[in-house]
Protein backbone atom coordinates (compact mmCIF):
# COMPACT_ATOMS: atom_id res chain seq x y z
CA UNK A 1 0.00 0.00 0.00
CA UNK A 2 1.39 3.57 -0.54
CA UNK A 3 1.20 5.26 2.70
CA UNK A 4 1.12 8.83 0.86
CA UNK A 5 -0.96 7.96 -2.15
CA UNK A 6 -4.10 6.92 0.28
CA UNK A 7 -3.68 9.47 2.80
CA UNK A 8 -3.77 12.14 0.35
CA UNK A 9 -6.78 10.01 -1.45
CA UNK A 10 -8.52 9.61 2.61
CA UNK A 11 -7.89 13.63 2.57
CA UNK A 12 -9.92 14.43 -0.89
CA UNK A 13 -12.13 11.85 -0.38
CA UNK A 14 -13.91 11.53 3.53
CA UNK A 15 -12.48 14.63 4.95
CA UNK A 16 -12.54 17.72 1.71
CA UNK A 17 -15.39 15.57 0.13
CA UNK A 18 -17.14 14.31 3.50
CA UNK A 19 -21.00 13.21 3.14
CA UNK A 20 -23.60 14.92 5.98
CA UNK A 21 -23.58 12.20 8.71
CA UNK A 22 -27.61 11.44 8.43
CA UNK A 23 -30.65 13.03 6.48
CA UNK A 24 -30.92 16.36 8.09
CA UNK A 25 -27.68 17.64 8.35
CA UNK A 26 -25.14 19.25 6.15
CA UNK A 27 -21.68 20.02 4.17
CA UNK A 28 -20.62 23.05 3.83
CA UNK A 29 -17.46 24.62 2.25
CA UNK A 30 -16.93 28.26 3.95
CA UNK A 31 -13.47 29.11 1.65
CA UNK A 32 -10.63 26.72 2.37
CA UNK A 33 -12.50 25.36 5.51
CA UNK A 34 -15.15 22.42 4.90
CA UNK A 35 -17.51 21.76 8.00
CA UNK A 36 -19.98 19.87 9.10
CA UNK A 37 -23.53 20.94 10.80
CA UNK A 38 -25.32 18.24 12.30
CA UNK A 39 -29.28 17.27 12.85
CA UNK A 40 -30.81 18.36 16.40
CA UNK A 41 -28.50 16.27 18.43
CA UNK A 42 -26.20 15.36 15.73
CA UNK A 43 -22.46 16.22 15.39
CA UNK A 44 -21.14 19.28 14.53
CA UNK A 45 -17.35 20.25 13.89
CA UNK A 46 -14.57 20.86 10.85
CA UNK A 47 -13.86 18.02 9.01
CA UNK A 48 -11.31 19.40 6.51
CA UNK A 49 -9.04 22.50 6.55
CA UNK A 50 -6.68 23.78 4.00
CA UNK A 51 -5.32 27.00 5.31
CA UNK A 52 -2.32 29.12 4.81
CA UNK A 53 0.63 29.71 7.05
CA UNK A 54 -0.07 33.09 7.27
CA UNK A 55 -1.53 33.77 10.66
CA UNK A 56 -4.41 36.03 9.82
CA UNK A 57 -5.48 33.13 7.46
CA UNK A 58 -5.76 30.51 10.20
CA UNK A 59 -6.81 32.61 12.21
CA UNK A 60 -9.48 33.88 10.48
CA UNK A 61 -10.95 30.94 9.65
CA UNK A 62 -10.73 29.91 13.34
CA UNK A 63 -12.52 33.21 14.07
CA UNK A 64 -15.31 32.58 11.30
CA UNK A 65 -16.36 29.04 12.58
CA UNK A 66 -16.04 29.88 16.11
CA UNK A 67 -18.46 32.79 15.61
CA UNK A 68 -20.91 30.33 12.89
CA UNK A 69 -21.55 27.44 15.59
CA UNK A 70 -21.67 29.99 18.47
CA UNK A 71 -24.54 31.40 16.52
CA UNK A 72 -26.03 28.14 16.35
CA UNK A 73 -25.52 27.57 20.43
CA UNK A 74 -23.85 24.74 19.38
CA UNK A 75 -20.62 22.90 20.93
CA UNK A 76 -18.23 21.55 18.27
CA UNK A 77 -15.07 19.92 17.29
CA UNK A 78 -12.35 20.97 15.08
CA UNK A 79 -10.87 17.41 13.67
CA UNK A 80 -6.97 18.32 13.48
CA UNK A 81 -4.48 15.84 11.64
CA UNK A 82 -1.18 15.71 12.02
CA UNK A 83 0.03 16.78 8.60
CA UNK A 84 -2.53 19.55 8.67
CA UNK A 85 -1.17 23.06 8.00
CA UNK A 86 -0.37 25.81 9.22
CA UNK A 87 2.04 23.30 11.55
CA UNK A 88 0.85 25.34 14.97
CA UNK A 89 -3.15 25.13 14.11
CA UNK A 90 -3.46 23.20 17.77
CA UNK A 91 -1.74 26.09 19.26
CA UNK A 92 -3.85 28.53 17.48
CA UNK A 93 -7.07 26.35 18.39
CA UNK A 94 -6.34 26.55 21.83
CA UNK A 95 -5.73 30.16 22.12
CA UNK A 96 -8.80 30.28 20.48
CA UNK A 97 -10.60 28.70 23.66
CA UNK A 98 -10.75 25.01 21.98
CA UNK A 99 -9.68 22.29 24.20
CA UNK A 100 -7.79 19.11 22.80
CA UNK A 101 -8.97 15.62 23.50
CA UNK A 102 -6.80 12.36 23.42
CA UNK A 103 -4.94 12.56 20.12
CA UNK A 104 -5.80 9.32 18.55
CA UNK A 105 -3.89 7.37 15.56
CA UNK A 106 -5.40 6.86 11.74
CA UNK A 107 -4.64 3.81 10.52
CA UNK A 108 -5.82 2.33 6.88
CA UNK A 109 -5.69 -1.56 5.70
CA UNK A 110 -6.54 -2.88 3.24
CA UNK A 111 -9.55 -4.81 3.56
CA UNK A 112 -8.86 -7.85 1.21
CA UNK A 113 -5.81 -8.38 3.95
CA UNK A 114 -8.09 -9.24 6.59
CA UNK A 115 -10.49 -11.53 5.04
CA UNK A 116 -8.32 -14.56 6.60
CA UNK A 117 -10.08 -16.93 9.26
CA UNK A 118 -10.85 -15.77 12.43
CA UNK A 119 -13.02 -17.59 14.94
CA UNK A 120 -14.96 -16.57 17.95
CA UNK A 121 -14.26 -18.21 20.98
CA UNK A 122 -16.76 -21.28 21.31
CA UNK A 123 -20.43 -20.03 23.03
CA UNK A 124 -20.10 -16.92 20.77
CA UNK A 125 -21.66 -15.39 18.11
CA UNK A 126 -21.55 -12.59 16.08
CA UNK A 127 -25.65 -11.20 15.92
CA UNK A 128 -26.59 -8.31 13.65
CA UNK A 129 -28.03 -5.45 15.38
CA UNK A 130 -31.45 -4.39 13.25
CA UNK A 131 -33.72 -2.96 15.55
CA UNK A 132 -33.75 -1.06 18.59
CA UNK A 133 -33.92 -4.35 21.28
CA UNK A 134 -30.33 -5.13 19.12
CA UNK A 135 -29.63 -1.64 19.57
CA UNK A 136 -29.87 -2.24 23.43
CA UNK A 137 -27.78 -4.72 23.18
CA UNK A 138 -24.98 -3.04 21.68
CA UNK A 139 -25.51 -0.15 23.79
CA UNK A 140 -25.15 -2.83 27.25
CA UNK A 141 -21.83 -4.02 25.67
CA UNK A 142 -20.04 -0.35 24.87
CA UNK A 143 -21.11 0.19 28.55
CA UNK A 144 -19.59 -2.51 29.44
CA UNK A 145 -16.56 -2.54 27.83
CA UNK A 146 -15.51 1.64 27.85
CA UNK A 147 -17.73 1.91 31.50
CA UNK A 148 -19.69 4.89 30.95
CA UNK A 149 -22.93 5.70 29.65
CA UNK A 150 -24.19 5.13 25.83
CA UNK A 151 -26.85 6.82 25.72
CA UNK A 152 -25.59 8.51 22.76
CA UNK A 153 -24.89 5.31 21.03
CA UNK A 154 -28.99 4.47 21.61
CA UNK A 155 -29.53 7.18 19.94
CA UNK A 156 -26.89 7.46 17.07
CA UNK A 157 -28.04 3.75 15.64
CA UNK A 158 -31.39 4.90 16.35
CA UNK A 159 -31.59 7.22 13.91
CA UNK A 160 -28.87 5.09 11.36
CA UNK A 161 -31.08 2.47 11.48
CA UNK A 162 -34.20 4.52 10.66
CA UNK A 163 -32.65 6.69 8.02
CA UNK A 164 -29.47 4.96 6.09
CA UNK A 165 -30.00 1.60 6.97
CA UNK A 166 -27.96 0.43 4.56
CA UNK A 167 -24.58 2.24 4.85
CA UNK A 168 -24.27 1.14 8.41
CA UNK A 169 -23.17 -2.24 10.07
CA UNK A 170 -23.96 -2.95 13.64
CA UNK A 171 -22.91 -6.34 15.40
CA UNK A 172 -22.97 -7.33 18.86
CA UNK A 173 -21.17 -10.30 20.28
CA UNK A 174 -23.13 -12.64 22.85
CA UNK A 175 -22.31 -15.07 25.11
CA UNK A 176 -25.31 -17.22 25.35
CA UNK A 177 -28.20 -13.96 26.22
CA UNK A 178 -25.22 -11.61 27.40
CA UNK A 179 -23.79 -8.94 25.70
CA UNK A 180 -20.06 -8.76 25.79
CA UNK A 181 -18.67 -6.90 22.61
CA UNK A 182 -20.07 -4.79 19.95
CA UNK A 183 -18.92 -2.58 16.92
CA UNK A 184 -19.81 -1.28 14.12
CA UNK A 185 -19.11 -0.13 10.05
CA UNK A 186 -20.00 2.83 8.57
CA UNK A 187 -19.72 2.39 4.59
CA UNK A 188 -19.31 6.00 2.43
CA UNK A 189 -20.71 5.93 -0.65
CA UNK A 190 -18.90 7.39 -4.06
CA UNK A 191 -15.31 6.37 -1.92
CA UNK A 192 -12.95 3.46 -1.21
CA UNK A 193 -13.15 3.67 2.82
CA UNK A 194 -15.21 1.72 5.36
CA UNK A 195 -14.85 2.92 8.81
CA UNK A 196 -14.80 0.33 11.50
CA UNK A 197 -16.01 2.42 14.89
CA UNK A 198 -16.62 1.32 18.63
CA UNK A 199 -15.08 -2.09 18.62
CA UNK A 200 -14.86 -2.69 22.48
CA UNK A 201 -15.21 -5.68 24.69
CA UNK A 202 -16.19 -6.47 27.98
CA UNK A 203 -12.81 -6.96 30.74
CA UNK A 204 -13.43 -10.20 30.94
CA UNK A 205 -13.61 -11.13 27.29
CA UNK A 206 -10.52 -9.51 26.18
CA UNK A 207 -7.83 -11.60 24.64
CA UNK A 208 -9.68 -14.05 23.43
CA UNK A 209 -9.68 -12.98 19.59
CA UNK A 210 -13.03 -11.10 19.07
CA UNK A 211 -11.46 -7.86 18.60
CA UNK A 212 -9.77 -9.60 15.26
CA UNK A 213 -13.00 -11.32 14.52
CA UNK A 214 -15.12 -8.74 14.23
CA UNK A 215 -12.30 -7.15 12.37
CA UNK A 216 -12.76 -9.53 9.76
CA UNK A 217 -16.38 -9.90 9.99
CA UNK A 218 -16.53 -6.09 8.65
CA UNK A 219 -14.14 -6.89 6.38
CA UNK A 220 -16.08 -9.50 4.87
CA UNK A 221 -19.05 -7.00 4.45
CA UNK A 222 -16.76 -4.24 3.19
CA UNK A 223 -15.26 -6.44 0.57
CA UNK A 224 -18.80 -7.46 -0.85
CA UNK A 225 -19.88 -4.03 -1.15
CA UNK A 226 -16.35 -3.32 -3.49
CA UNK A 227 -14.69 -1.44 -0.24
CA UNK A 228 -11.04 -1.48 -1.00
CA UNK A 229 -9.96 0.45 2.41
CA UNK A 230 -10.61 -0.22 6.09
CA UNK A 231 -9.76 3.24 8.27
CA UNK A 232 -9.66 3.31 12.09
CA UNK A 233 -9.23 6.28 14.15
CA UNK A 234 -7.21 4.01 16.50
CA UNK A 235 -6.98 4.51 20.51
CA UNK A 236 -3.47 3.51 22.37
CA UNK A 237 -5.03 0.47 23.35
CA UNK A 238 -5.87 -0.44 19.58
CA UNK A 239 -3.30 1.06 17.68
CA UNK A 240 -0.93 -2.37 18.38
CA UNK A 241 -3.24 -4.79 17.83
CA UNK A 242 -4.22 -3.24 14.77
CA UNK A 243 -0.58 -2.76 13.20
CA UNK A 244 -0.18 -6.93 14.01
CA UNK A 245 -3.36 -6.91 11.37
CA UNK A 246 -1.48 -4.84 9.04
CA UNK A 247 -3.29 -1.30 9.24
CA UNK A 248 -0.49 1.25 8.61
CA UNK A 249 -0.27 4.44 10.85
CA UNK A 250 -0.95 7.54 8.47
CA UNK A 251 -0.99 10.64 10.57
CA UNK A 252 -2.51 10.94 13.78
CA UNK A 253 -6.07 12.93 14.80
CA UNK A 254 -6.43 15.18 17.67
CA UNK A 255 -10.52 16.55 18.45
CA UNK A 256 -10.35 20.40 19.66
CA UNK A 257 -13.66 20.73 20.96
CA UNK A 258 -15.32 24.26 21.82
CA UNK A 259 -17.77 25.13 23.69
CA UNK A 260 -19.47 28.42 23.04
Amino acid sequence: MDNAAVLALYDRDMREGALPESPGARVERVGRVVRHVGSEGGWNGVVWSGLDSADADADAAIAEQVAYFGGLGRDFEWKLYGHDRPADLGRRLVAAGFVPEPEETLMIGETAAQLVGAELPEGLRIVPVTDRAGVDLMAEANERAFGRDAGWLRDLMRDRLATDPDNVVALVVLAGDEPVSSARMELVPGTRFAGLWGGGTSEAWRGRGIYRALVAHRARVAADRGYRYLQVDASDQSRPILQRLGFAPLTTTTPYVYTP
